[in-house]
């Protein structure tokens, strides 16, 4: 069963996803000086009205088994205790405990 915080962290890169073109378009418009300010001030608008899974900043790593928000590593998705298990179990291919 997956955890809460996995759950929200896949709606958050899915919402971030699916609105990233007309997000930046937006914030492109927002932030061009060069634009009058009445069509700043509306594409700033556009930008308020956007949910909070949208902004690319809610997206977070986690663990996809505890859920957990540190020590992930990257290349497996896991948290650094979530990989010493299955290593040592075994479960991640091409990877061995050391010794020498």
């Amino acid at each position: 069963m997956a955890n809460a915080r996995v759950l929200r962290d896949i709606k958050a890169r899915i919402g971030v996803k699916d609105n990233e073109i007309i997000r930046r378009a937006y914030l492109y418009v927002a932030r061009n000086t060069t634009l009058p300010p009445q069509v700043r001030h509306q594409a700033q608008l556009q930008l308020n009205t956007f949910g909070r899974y949208t902004r690319p900043t809610t997206v977070k790593n986690r663990c996809v088994v505890s859920g957990r928000g540190r020590g992930i590593m990257s290349e497996f998705g896991l948290c650094r205790f979530q990989f010493r298990l299955k290593a040592l179990q075994g479960e991640l291919n091409g990877v061995q405990k050391a010794s020498w």
